[in-house]
């Protein structure tokens, strides 16, 4: 027995998006139980619009024009949708606005690449990675209905120009949670994701030439901040009396001393530490971003912390080595922790894994291929980053130092300075 379809079209305005008192006009497409809307590139007066009759009202020369074009609209969906019944596809209200819009069945469009590339990459990223995806799958969308006035386009109308509009409307865009344009890098990343996916379409073959070819990212280096050993003794010897804030900076501390990232550090259970022949406990870990595995000696700083939660009930209740709070909160708190110890600096978590990379550990002699392991980079030249951070520190203090030994030098001999022998 053949499938029976339910198929209707109706116009309707939006009236959010009035301007100069005429709302666009918009083909509601119905099939069955699937619907969507498509815009006829028509505006309306919205006091000449007959919402129940779906049309509008009048006795203008233009309002006559107006109903015929939409009569055509409608004449040329019906159209589709007849003809995939007669060659007995399958009918939805998004195949028939793909035929009226001329995108094809079997060549691929920007929003199915999009699309398959956040599915396919489900299982291969990590949450936080797939989330960053979708904000630039949600840029994209909004720049092509801004910029071509459509829903898709297909891959193969990808070029240079394309691109770079896309750069210029990532840094010109305001979003609305946020009042400044996004920066560089912040651009750079969307970009960076996006020639990603544009990259996969090669390998599948459904595009044949790279509209990236001829773009390069420019990031811009960042310094990455750290702690001083002045700034990191201020937070460890300044208590506080409110639970949370006490809570955060024995969490922070233990990154410090530790080097583990936030969601390594909240993952962390008894099962984790490791005695050793050395009499030092070892953290045995996987970093959750990499996968890589890391093995970290306890120092007592970081010991000590371990002890005072070891009957926390928050912690035992989730098997942890901490209570566990979202990252949101505590780089909040942390900001508090700041002002109350008068760091100016922008205090995140991560700023404790950079202190431990160049105050605790690399700033102390520590050999930079035992940090690298320790981090659980996978490249050297990832931490060399902070190693030439240690370096710039060195030149600073020792220029201090040639400050000081000449000024004390004056003040023991005035009468030699500048003298010839």
């Amino acid at each position: 027995m053949n499938k029976i379809n339910t198929f209707g079209i109706q116009f309707v305005i939006r009236k959010h998006r009035i301007k100069d008192g005429k709302a666009p006009i918009y083909a509601r497409i119905t099939v069955n139980t699937s619907r969507c809307e498509l815009s006829v590139k028509r505006r309306v007066n919205i006091d000449n619009w007959s919402n129940g009759k779906g049309m509008a009202k009048g006795k203008d020369p233009d309002i006559a024009r107006l109903n015929s074009y939409l009569e055509q609209v409608r004449s040329h969906l019906t159209n589709h949708y007849q003809d995939l019944i007669a060659s007995k596809q399958e009918v939805t209200a998004e195949t028939i606005k793909n035929r009226f819009m001329g995108i094809s069945d079997s060549e691929k469009t920007l929003k199915e690449l999009v699309e398959y590339h956040n599915s396919y990459q489900d299982e291969n990223l990590k949450w936080g990675t797939l989330k960053n995806y979708f904000t630039t799958a949600k840029y994209i969308d909004a720049f092509l209905k801004k910029k071509y006035n459509k829903d898709d386009i297909y891959l193969s109308d990808l070029n240079y120009k394309f691109i770079v509009d896309f750069e210029y409307y990532l840094r010109k865009n305001k979003p609305t949670d946020h009042q400044r344009p996004m920066e560089n890098n912040g651009v750079m990343k969307h970009l960076e994701r996006f020639r990603k996916m544009i990259n996969l379409a090669i390998r599948m073959e459904w595009l044949d030439h790279n509209p990236f070819a001829a773009h390069k990212l420019r990031f811009k280096k960042v310094e990455r901040e750290f702690l001083t050993e002045l700034e990191l003794k201020s937070i460890e010897e300044k208590l506080f009396r409110i639970e949370r804030l006490a809570q955060v900076k024995d969490i922070f501390l233990f990154s410090c001393y530790t080097g583990l990232a936030y969601i390594d550090v909240m993952k962390l259970g008894p099962s984790h530490i490791h005695p050793s022949t050395d009499g030092m406990n070892w953290i045995f870990t996987q970093r959750e971003k990499t996968l890589n595995p890391v093995r970290i000696p306890i120092l007592k700083q970081a010991e000590r912390l371990i002890d005072k939660y070891k009957d926390d009930p928050k912690a035992i209740s989730k098997g942890t080595l901490f209570p566990m709070i979202s990252n949101q909160k505590l780089n909040s708190y942390l900001k508090e922790i700041a002002d109350l110890c008068g760091i100016t600096k922008n205090l995140t978590f991560h700023v404790a894994r950079h202190t431990f990379a160049t105050t605790v550990t690399l700033s102390n002699g520590v050999p930079i291929e035992s940090v690298s392991k320790m981090l659980g980079h996978s490249d050297l030249r990832t931490t060399q980053i902070y190693a030439k951070v240690v370096e710039k520190k060195i030149s600073n203090d020792m220029t201090m130092l040639q400050e000081r030994l000449t000024n004390n030098q004056r003040e023991k001999n005035p009468k030699q300075i500048g003298t010839k022998a």
